[in-house]
């Protein structure tokens, strides 16, 4: 791709999350978004449909990101070892900026709405429904440790991230140990 349509639309990203660390989604125009990008409003149309398009792409791209690399070498399920999850949180520190923008703007439900759904496909798929979790319905335990994960990571990151990410992860580690719902086989 041409360096100036790369540098332009990266841009156009830049200015829509620092309108966002303003004001609510639902207020930004384009006319807002290409002020702050020092570009003209055809630009950013011939890059995104709308500010809804360009919303789309900005998380799309930061999940995608999020997933890929956030996986440990050689494993196969996100959130699979301590160390998977520990690169998830320093990805998710890496990029405080966005993900506290989508979290925290008043325009947003359907960010964390998404986080969830891809967190609990993600924790169906490879949680262990053996020991302490035999005869434990299927879906109620899918739908507490999803909510209970994506609770944490929100929090973390609406509060500015008290903790680093190695002191949260080893927390985390601890209490999904002591409620034994991790092993090699599962999610965490």
């Amino acid at each position: 791709m041409d360096r100036r349509i790369e540098k332009s639309k990266q841009a156009i990203v830049h200015a829509l999350m620092e309108l966002m660390s303003k004001k609510d989604f639902k207020k930004i125009t384009i006319n807002e978004i290409a002020a702050e990008a020092n570009i003209n409003r055809g630009t950013v149309y011939s890059h995104f449909v709308d500010k809804f398009d360009l919303l789309n792409h900005c998380i799309e791209t930061h999940l995608n990101e999020l997933f890929e690399n956030c996986i440990s070498h050689g494993e196969t399920s996100n959130f699979s070892s301590k160390s998977s999850l520990l690169l998830t949180f320093k990805y998710l520190e890496k990029n405080a900026f966005f993900y506290s923008n989508m979290l925290t703007n008043k325009g947003m439900p359907a960010f964390r709405e998404r986080i969830h759904a891809i967190t609990l496909r993600a924790v169906n798929d490879h949680i262990d429904m053996t020991g302490n979790n035999e005869g434990i319905d299927k879906e109620i335990l899918v739908q507490y440790v999803t909510s209970a994960a994506v609770g944490v990571v929100e929090w973390w990151i609406t509060n500015a991230m008290p903790f680093s990410a190695e002191y949260i992860v080893d927390h985390l580690w601890r209490l999904l140990d002591r409620d034994q719902m991790h092993n090699s086989d599962i999610l965490y």
